[in-house]
């Protein structure tokens, strides 16, 4: 597992710069981050070379990593250098995935902008991009040097970004610390700690990445809520007017994955209820059409759990434990989303 620090930026940093002996370095920033986080880290640099590109998911596809190769080649980056990933998830899953396949593997260092990628995208070393419409299809294992998360950067965003990468929070706690989902629970988005959360929750992805850092086992566990989750968010893609956020679609994964561990007696009626008001009470109920449905499901049987053509699920058996590699059929899924939509 690479390091992680959580400490203000302006101490982290250079400490880390200072430690290392680099050839070169490139930072990774896209639209926003250019404009309200690479302003903070410019003069904690030595001479580098800035590569910007476009906001958002629709940009993490194979075109953007040729725009980010070439920079560094025309930069006459070498083995010996060091990428910079200022960003959310795109970013560190992208600029990671560049750095990890530029010259066979250059150094990277993930500085996660926010709550989504410092809870979670940021820690454990998977990298990658989309691919046909197909949400991290392509992309590799690799850890970076280090991370460094300073929370303070949480302040630049809106509510919206907020809520989004709360919901591996929420992930987090169902999966591993019942205690801290009942604390959590008890307040809405606006009353909870950060700094304290960020904390907990990159504790739990280390504690479980160590164990399996390449996805063979435990590791599944920090998928649930992601199978029907990615599907959501995937479609959802392709429908400009309804574009969800990953946070947003991860919701509607819990809510429905929760309801299949119910029907598979594997947690009781009350955390089903806990979780079904808790994540609407956050992130309302987004709607979702019998039209949406098919193609949602069909979505699922390229998730990256599956064994041959069966469907793998991370279910909760418990508040605050789960389990993986758990069959489950189409008609299962549909009953989830059915479930959600409030047509069960």
């Amino acid at each position: 597992m690479s390091t992680v620090r959580i400490a203000p930026i302006a101490e982290s940093l250079p400490a880390f710069l200072d430690s290392a002996d680099f050839s070169a370095v490139a930072v990774i920033a896209d639209n926003h981050t250019f404009r309200y986080c690479y302003p903070e880290v410019k003069a904690l640099l030595p001479k580098h070379t800035l590569i910007r590109i476009k906001s958002g998911e629709e940009q993490k596809h194979i075109a953007t990593c040729e725009l980010i190769w070439d920079a560094l080649t025309r930069a006459s980056f070498d083995r010996h250098s060091l990428v910079l990933n200022l960003g959310g998830g795109v970013i560190g899953d992208m600029g990671g995935f560049c750095a990890a396949t530029y010259k066979r593997g250059i150094a990277f260092a993930q500085l996660p902008t926010t709550l989504l990628s410092q809870v979670d995208a940021s820690v454990g070393g998977k990298l990658g991009i989309d691919f046909r419409g197909y949400k991290n299809h392509i992309g590799v294992f690799q850890q970076p040097h280090i991370v460094l998360i300073d929370p303070a950067f949480l302040s630049t965003l809106p509510e919206r970004e907020l809520r989004s990468g709360f919901a591996e929070v929420i992930k987090h706690c169902l999966i591993a610390d019942a205690a801290m989902w009942d604390e959590i629970r008890r307040r809405d988005l606006a009353e909870q700690d950060w700094s304290l959360l960020v904390a907990h929750s990159v504790a739990v992805k280390q504690r479980v990445v160590e164990q399996d850092p390449t996805e063979k086992g435990l590791r599944k566990i920090l998928n649930f809520g992601h199978t029907l989750g990615h599907a959501v968010e995937t479609y959802f893609l392709t429908q400009p007017r309804k574009r969800l956020l990953h946070g947003e679609a991860i919701a509607v994964g819990m809510v429905a994955e929760a309801y299949m561990a119910f029907q598979k007696k594997m947690i009781d009626e009350t955390l089903l209820s806990q979780i079904e008001e808790y994540v609407f009470s956050v992130y309302g109920n987004i709607r979702l059409t019998e039209a949406d449905t098919e193609p949602i499901l069909a979505l699922t049987l390229q998730d990256k759990k599956n064994r041959g053509n069966q469907v793998r699920m991370a279910l909760l058996d418990g508040k605050g434990s789960c389990t993986f590699d758990v069959p489950v059929t189409t008609a299962e899924m549909r009953r989830g989303l059915a479930f959600y939509s409030g047509l069960t």
